[in-house]
């Protein structure tokens, strides 16, 4: 294995919270429920976010969002991330979550880039209003007491409307714990390159509290390159872990303080994956995630067969695993179904390489985002669009 040439890189403290490696999970819809942050937490330490709770829903006390905060006892430290649009809710939802002992570490979604949020106002369009912003990020700060809490966001609506350092400005001197950046804006959604010379702004903008950033990580060495080009504390791990669990076993290793080279910056990253899956090893890994899924679901076989289908192509990708038999594994309605179907690959093909390396999920395209009519007129929110704030509150998707 090639060695690693970047400066040391300490273990991340978000608060009173002292992370062994500077890894954070990224919250993604429907993706990192407890099944998924315990599988990913059995390959390597780190901070695992639990997907967006939408604030309204959680102090209504909604049976789906009481099930989605739940964290199983092997989880520490608990983190739930919420989304919210006004101060009072987002504050009471914090104070909830502190009060019944529900998490170690809160953080703060205003970066979605979903449009049926953002024509809304909320998610990444929100802090355009950073009066607005403030109000939020303030009031949760104070509700949370001594618990961390944190923001994520993303560059702004679009080029012409970025808002990411006056936010994270406000954001620190609000008291926030750390700030992450998603490097692109709402209008770039997932698309193209992430653009990391905005994390290296933002981490000399922002000085007293940790920048972590996100974008563009699908491997351990894009991990080290980005903390090594940006200066940010930590990443940010979204859609790069995506039926990779075992990604964060080599980000543990890469940021591993043995295996730095003392050698000054050098702009070089070689390395390639301690992790190299054979067939097998990903056949094992899927099954774990869908017997914790099983859990999840409160035994519910079929509908946890349900939820797994979206993570086949993603484990499978760059493996020959043929069309039928992928096709069949995204039917399969019991865990006896999957193993028979899991039982017919061969168990000691060999890690394939690049074709099961680099993006996966979908990028989607860059588009003009969807606001509320005349919400650019002012960075200032006005009376006329508090009703589409509280309609915003209603969505639970988020980016």
């Amino acid at each position: 294995m090639s060695t690693l040439f970047a400066p040391p890189a300490p273990a991340l403290s978000i608060g009173p919270l002292r992370l062994e490696v500077p890894v954070v999970l990224a919250p993604m819809a429907g993706i990192t429920n407890t099944a998924f942050r315990r599988l990913c937490r059995e390959y390597g330490a780190g901070l695992y976010v639990s997907e967006m709770i939408t604030s309204r829903a959680l102090v209504e006390r909604t049976p789906e969002s009481m099930r989605l905060i739940r964290h199983h006892e092997s989880e520490t430290p608990r983190s739930i991330q919420l989304y919210g649009v006004d101060p009072k809710t987002v504050a009471e939802a914090v104070r909830m979550l502190v009060a019944e002992d529900r998490a170690d570490h809160i953080d703060l979604n205003f970066g979605c880039p979903v449009p049926k949020v953002t024509r809304k106002g909320g998610g990444a369009a929100l802090p355009w209003k950073i009066g607005l912003f403030r109000e939020i990020v303030e009031g949760a700060v104070q509700a949370a007491g001594p618990l961390p809490l944190t923001v994520k966001m993303r560059k702004g609506i679009d080029s012409d409307h970025l808002t990411y350092l006056e936010a994270g400005r406000v954001a620190e001197g609000a008291g926030v714990s750390a700030i992450a950046l998603h490097a692109r804006t709402a209008a770039e959604f997932y698309s193209g390159t992430a653009d990391w010379s905005a994390i290296a702004k933002l981490k000399q903008t922002v000085t007293s509290v940790p920048v972590l950033g996100n974008g563009d990580i699908w491997s351990a060495a894009d991990a080290v390159r980005m903390v090594d080009e940006t200066g940010c504390d930590g990443v940010v791990v979204g859609r790069g872990c995506l039926g990779r669990p075992w990604l964060f076993g080599d980000l543990a290793a890469a940021f591993s303080q043995s295996r730095w080279s003392s050698s000054p910056r050098s702009g070089r990253i070689e390395t390639t994956p301690t992790a190299q899956p054979t067939l097998g090893e990903v056949a094992q890994a899927f099954r774990r995630h869908a017997e914790l899924l099983v859990e999840f679901f409160d035994d519910d076989e079929n509908r946890a067969c349900r939820d797994i289908r979206k993570h086949v192509a993603w484990y499978f990708k760059g493996y020959p695993v043929g069309g039928e038999l992928r096709a069949a594994l995204a039917q399969a309605s019991s865990l006896a179904e999957i193993d028979e179907l899991l039982g017919r690959l061969d168990g000691d093909e060999p890690y394939p390489g690049a074709d099961a390396e680099g993006q996966r999920g979908r990028a989607g395209t860059p588009k003009k985002p969807a606001l509320p009519e005349r919400w650019l007129d002012s960075r200032e929110l006005q009376e006329t669009h508090r009703a589409e704030l509280t309609e915003a509150e209603l969505d639970t998707s988020g980016g």
